[in-house]
């Protein structure tokens, strides 16, 4: 106060010795922004989104605080509360000696006077954000003129030639016919050639072009193109099968969205039909395609703190992961950046920030059932095969003996049973006691009884804390009278609660699974009672600790079953009549298959077996019926928040596209698909300037390594400058006249003369672009890390083609904490090709994952290439490795027979798609045969070669 008061006093002292004349801002103000503010303030850095040396930019103010400088109100101004701080660390400048009394009076006079800043005086020139080549609408160049016409092929090549003469280079000559079929089959399938597309190709290779054309007519059917591309697409949206972050739990029907990008692919999905499906399939049948709208990393709500603040800001990073999704994928800018502030270098405000939230925000991460026909063809048959099964379970009911537990059990049978001199052996000869307890199903069944409540306590377990996935009780009728549906209510002893896997609601939810199980609070006891909402005749009691039989820990091994009408409660099932674990039989069913007669035998095997295959019916039916596509409640109110900070609310926002790009806006009562379908729109019109640049970008960067703009996800004004940008922008303009067909220009890239250059250096063209950016070459790269081992697979003969379905596991967990234990060898479904492998989050594949395979942790536009020597040592003497250099040696062996050099030509020509040559056959032989053919098979793994696109 005595600081505000002395200035005061000084300032009316300096009005009394100045003339009477208004402050003038050039003359009076502008020195001192100069000499205290412009360093932080000015055009190289503008701290706090604050500018002072342009009067629109100062007198809109910085992003923290609003308007700086309110006219006709000094004392209110914030630029006057940051000069005259109390505080020494929030007072400005933070360096260095601030503006004197006199100054600070002058700034205040100024500012009381009206702030007047006249137009035309600033010494800085605002630039104009809107003045960058990928923001200016696509052009249609004109294709131009070269002095090497007998070289193009097409137009692609007319520019690439066009920039390589203005620069004095000249291209590579073309790749051996072989190479290039082998470059374009890596390309296109991420698969090698066979020895039969070899041959083939090169007999047709006398009718030249038709030739060419047939081979990559023929890969871009294959479905192994859209296996091979979709993974392109799945590392820009970083996809994964886990939810990341710590607890880095399962996400189990994630599958279903990567099925969803590998059949587009294939299908030749139009482009903009492609985006709109992504963003509201859930209006055109493709249910699968919303999960793009959830792939990032997401906190489950046990993860969340309860209290508003939390929850707030957990919701706001969701729907920050979506809109930063959208932004670099469709439309390659980093629009996340104007969450706390005005964009720094792309004309993307905060508001526009917000604005592009709104339309999203009524998405939730989440899984939900699919409505596609093939969906609800699927539901209606697997609703049909467990009807049959549940026909079955009632046939099989008579094979269960009744449960018999101590209190209804003579002296005799008590010590006969719990006689510590009888053997294993012999209490599983003893016909008289019921099947041991399984992990996966136990019948408890009983003579008809009245009640109203049932307590399943279990009184001891084989390890840790109890856990049952679903407990059913059955009445006379042959329903279900446990399930929640049904108004049964559930309390317990005590929860172990893991959000979205183990809570009290899931013991009687209908659903099977670790996933949808109870836990109890406390080591080897608990109890659950169910409370129905009238009183039945109930006779049998089903349950289990994990019915997909996943889990055998946590098994309650001793246990009883008590039910009440009343007040009493009375015991129907106990674990004393069952075997005890150390006498288990091979039998896995709920009864004893040896208990019966010759005729029950056939009759109960026969029932199983067709419950066997019911079961593998239904669990292919159930495949796609659910995924984690989000869900879809109506929108939050969405604020702009000063400084991204939840907590401090500003204006409300109606959802509206980038403004510097479009005038879309919506109302606020527009329901939520409509905001998406109008997002969608918008994004997917040809008229939008970035959409078709800058797929067309991501095309031509999977067949060169690099795209045309180096930066593939930002193409705003801090991202790379294009090599070639008419030529991008015809690639643009050619990608929109096909019909967004993204195989068109596949078929224009691999059959232009530019692709099919050879990799041949040129010392005079590499000292000018050592990068070979313009392309004088065929700019040759390491296979990814998928893509050498589904290699590896095809060559040994051990690739499992199967398509599509849930992923393999490349580690003994789905997901969880830490300490992932990778699998080694890998078996039937381990050997199919890689995209279809359960990625975990931010844990890379213990061999493949040193070939710089992005863990799904951001979003990964082009992936890097390094050389280690992890590498090389992967590839020599992983079990993997040695795994399929033997199975290749195998089939090396059955396809030629035992003569070793017939075996090196073969390996070479399986391999590497030629024949091996004098020099080759001559080192080869030894090494084959001092130790074996499958040491070759390792040496070929490891060539640049194999690994290496030609």
């Amino acid at each position: 106060m005595f600081r505000v008061l002395a200035l005061s006093g000084l300032a009316l002292c300096t009005q009394l010795a100045v003339s009477a004349a208004s402050v003038d801002f050039v003359r009076d103000v502008r020195p001192i922004f100069q000499q205290y503010c412009y360093s932080c303030h000015g055009a190289t850095q503008q701290k706090s989104g604050l500018r002072l040396d342009i009067k629109s930019e100062a007198l809109k103010g910085g992003g923290g605080y609003g308007p700086s400088i309110l006219a006709g109100n000094a004392s209110e101004s914030p630029l006057i509360e940051l000069v005259t701080h109390d505080d020494a660390d929030s007072r400005m400048p933070p360096e260095g000696q601030g503006p004197s009394a006199v100054e600070i009076a002058t700034l205040e006079r100024w500012i009381d006077e009206g702030a007047i800043w006249p137009d035309g005086v600033d010494l800085a020139t605002l630039e104009d954000r809107l003045d960058h080549w990928s923001f200016k609408p696509v052009s249609d160049p004109e294709v131009p003129a070269v002095d090497g016409s007998d070289w193009p092929r097409g137009t692609i090549d007319r520019f690439v030639l066009a920039r390589l003469e203005q620069e004095g280079l000249i291209p590579a000559p073309p790749a051996d016919a072989v190479a290039w079929l082998r470059r374009v089959t890596l390309d296109l399938t991420g698969l090698p050639p066979t020895g039969k597309d070899v041959s083939e190709f090169l007999r047709a290779l006398k009718d030249r072009e038709a030739a060419y054309s047939a081979v990559v007519d023929r890969l871009l059917k294959s479905p192994r193109y859209g296996e091979r591309w979709a993974q392109h697409w799945l590392d820009v949206v970083r996809y994964a099968d886990t939810h990341g972050f710590e607890v880095n739990t399962e996400r189990p029907q994630a599958w279903p969205y990567r099925d969803y990008v590998i059949a587009a692919m294939n299908d030749d999905t139009p482009y903009d039909r492609f985006i709109k499906e992504q963003i509201v399939g859930d209006a055109t049948g493709e249910d699968a395609a919303t999960g793009f709208l959830v792939t990032a990393s997401v906190l489950l709500p046990g993860q969340i703190g309860r209290d508003g603040p939390s929850m707030r800001l957990a919701r706001q990073d969701a729907l920050d992961e979506i809109v930063n999704n959208i932004g670099h994928t469709f439309l390659g800018l980093s629009v996340g950046c104007a969450r706390c502030h005005d964009h720094k270098f792309d004309p993307i405000s905060a508001k526009d920030y917000y604005s592009m939230q709104s339309f999203v925000a009524g998405v939730e991460y989440k899984e939900r059932e699919m409505h596609s026909r093939q969906a609800e063809a699927s539901r209606k048959e697997a609703d049909s095969l467990r009807q049959r099964m549940a026909e079955i379970d009632k046939q099989l009911i008579r094979f269960v003996p009744f449960a018999r537990p101590r209190s209804e059990r003579n002296a005799e049978a008590l010590v006969s049973e719990t006689n510590t001199s009888v053997d294993a052996q012999a209490l599983a000869r003893d016909l008289s006691l019921r099947q041991v307890v399984s992990p996966s199903v136990n019948i408890d069944c009983f003579a008809p009884v009245t009640a109203k409540r049932l307590r399943f306590t279990v009184l001891a377990t084989n390890s840790l804390e109890p856990c049952i996935d679903e407990l059913e009780v059955f009445n006379t009728a042959g329903e279900n009278i446990a399930i929640s549906n049904l108004g049964t209510t559930v309390t317990t002893s005590g929860d172990t609660t893991v959000a979205n896997r183990h809570e009290r609601r899931f013991i009687n939810d209908g659903e099977y699974g670790n996933s949808r199980s109870w836990m109890s609070n406390a080591v080897g006891k608990g109890w659950v009672e169910l409370e129905f909402t009238e009183e039945h005749e109930i006779t049998r009691v089903m349950w289990g600790r994990d019915r997909e039989e996943k889990f055998k820990d946590r098994l309650a091994s001793e246990y009883r079953i008590e039910v009440a009408s009343g007040e009493d409660w009375r015991l129907v099932a106990d674990s004393t009549d069952r075997l005890p674990p150390s006498a288990a039989t091979k039998e896995s069913t709920p009864f004893r298959v040896s208990k019966l007669d010759n005729d029950e035998k056939q009759e109960a095997n026969r029932l199983l077996e067709e419950k066997q295959g019911l079961h593998a019916k239904i669990k292919s039916a159930e495949r796609g019926q659910i995924a984690f596509a989000g869900t879809f409640r109506k929108p939050d109110d969405i604020h702009v928040l000063a400084r991204g900070d939840p907590e401090r609310p500003q204006q409300p926002v109606v959802p509206a596209v980038l403004s510097a790009f479009g005038d879309v806006a919506l109302p606020d009562e527009t329901a939520e698909q409509q905001r998406r379908e109008a997002l969608a729109l918008w994004i997917a019109s040809a008229e939008n300037p970035l959409t078709a640049r800058v797929m067309a970008n991501r095309i031509w960067q999977g067949h060169f390594g690099i795209g045309i703009v180096e930066t593939a996800n930002d193409f705003g004004r801090n991202g790379a400058k294009p090599s070639h940008p008419e030529l991008l922008d015809w690639l643009a303009q050619e990608l929109i006249r096909s019909g967004w067909s993204i195989k068109h220009m596949h078929r224009l890239i691999v059959l232009s003369a530019t692709y099919r250059q050879s990799t041949a250096q040129n010392m005079i063209a590499a000292s000018k672009d050592a990068d070979a950016r313009l392309l004088w070459r065929y700019p040759s790269r390491r296979l990814e890390a998928e893509a050498i081992r589904d290699c590896m697979l095809a060559v040994s003969g051990q690739l499992n083609l199967t398509t599509g379905g849930p992923g393999f596991n490349l580690f003994k967990q789905r997901g969880g904490l830490s300490g992932f234990t990778p699998i080694e060898s890998f078996t039937d479904d381990g050997l199919r090709r890689m995209i279809y492998a359960h990625k975990v989050r931010r844990e890379r594949d213990a061999v493949f994952g040193a070939f710089d395979c992005p863990d799904a942790g951001q979003s990964t536009p082009r992936r890097i290439e390094s050389t280690t020597p992890i590498q090389a040592l992967n590839l020599l003497n992983s079990r993997f490795t040695i795994d399929q250099a033997e199975a290749f040696a195998e089939r090396v062996q059955a396809e030629v027979g035992e003569d070793v050099s017939e075996q090196i030509r073969h390996a070479y020509w399986i391999a590497l798609s030629r024949e091996p040559m004098h020099d080759e056959i001559i080192d080869a032989e030894p090494i084959v045969r001092q130790h074996g053919l499958a040491t070759l098979g390792r040496a070929l793994f490891n060539s640049s070669e194999f690994l290496f696109f030609p």
